[in-house]
């Protein structure tokens, strides 16, 4: 496995405790946020500021025709972009406190996290560069986390920028992750709650691009596409970490998998 797909597993727990723990979401709805969606866009968008659903729709690319609509721009009513931000960093915090407690490798982890992070190309990458302009947490905790979110949205802009030059639209992206993890499109979480008809229009169009056989299920063809994104999400990710020595990254690695194991079993990510 490339050292990159390697760090990505280990930042990813970290930065997801902002989906799947109940401190985050808490912590949002606290401001007047009514539900759950509510408190994802806010958090997530908030770096952008009050921008139109379309700026959002097309950073976050991937949700259906109208999702985005439903939240931004009334979430806005309710509070700021920059109380958002303030209340989904004190709630992800809490939650890997609550996980983690004072495990010796935070610090060190912190910092060689963020040195990586601040150090990525922001050219073309507009989540990452938004994040970018928040300034450093202090507390290592917090420091930990903020890193761990600059680099999955750095990642998350390079996988996007991949899906647009192999021609996959939004829905097709959750389409061909599902099937590539042996799952047929409308068990997918991500996509299940769509209309039928909407959702098998989608396939019928992969289909017809040889991205999916006539069972439904990936084809080579599809399979391959699968294998060429996620290698290119590797190689435009890869530059974050160019400013760490060989040595530090083996650190930060060792560093980062008994913070990563803790979390993938179970802790924060619970709900």
């Amino acid at each position: 496995m490339r050292t990159v797909r390697r760090l990505h597993q280990l930042v990813e727990p970290i930065h997801l405790v902002a989906y799947f723990a109940e401190e985050p979401d808490e912590a949002l709805l606290a401001l007047g946020l009514r539900n759950t969606w509510d408190a994802y866009f806010a958090g997530r968008a908030a770096p952008l500021g009050r921008v139109p659903a379309a700026v959002v729709d097309a950073i976050f690319y991937n949700f259906a025709p109208g999702e985005v609509a439903r939240h931004i721009p009334r979430i806005w009513d309710l509070t700021t972009p920059e109380q958002a931000i303030a209340a989904r960093q004190e709630g992800c915090v809490a939650a890997l406190r609550r996980s983690l407690g004072d495990m010796s490798s935070i610090a060190r982890a912190a910092e060689l996290a963020t040195k990586a992070a601040v150090s990525a190309p922001m050219q073309g990458r507009p989540l990452y560069a938004a994040l970018r302009a928040l300034p450093l947490p202090a507390e290592p905790l917090a420091r930990l986390w903020h890193a761990a979110t600059l680099l999955r949205e750095h990642r998350g802009d390079g996988h996007n920028a991949a899906l647009v030059a192999a021609g996959i639209g939004g829905t097709e992206a959750h389409v061909l992750h599902a099937l590539s993890e042996g799952m047929r499109a409308e068990q997918f979480g991500r996509v299940h709650h769509l209309p039928a008809q909407q959702l098998a229009a989608v396939v019928d169009g992969m289909r017809a691009r040889g991205l999916v056989d006539g069972d439904g299920l990936l084809s080579d063809v599809g399979r391959k596409t699968k294998d060429n994104l996620e290698a290119l999400t590797d190689d435009l990710a890869e530059p974050a970490y160019t400013v760490l020595t060989p040595v530090e990254v083996e650190q930060l690695i060792a560093d980062l998998e008994p913070i990563a194991a803790r979390l993938n079993g179970g802790g924060s990510q619970e709900r």
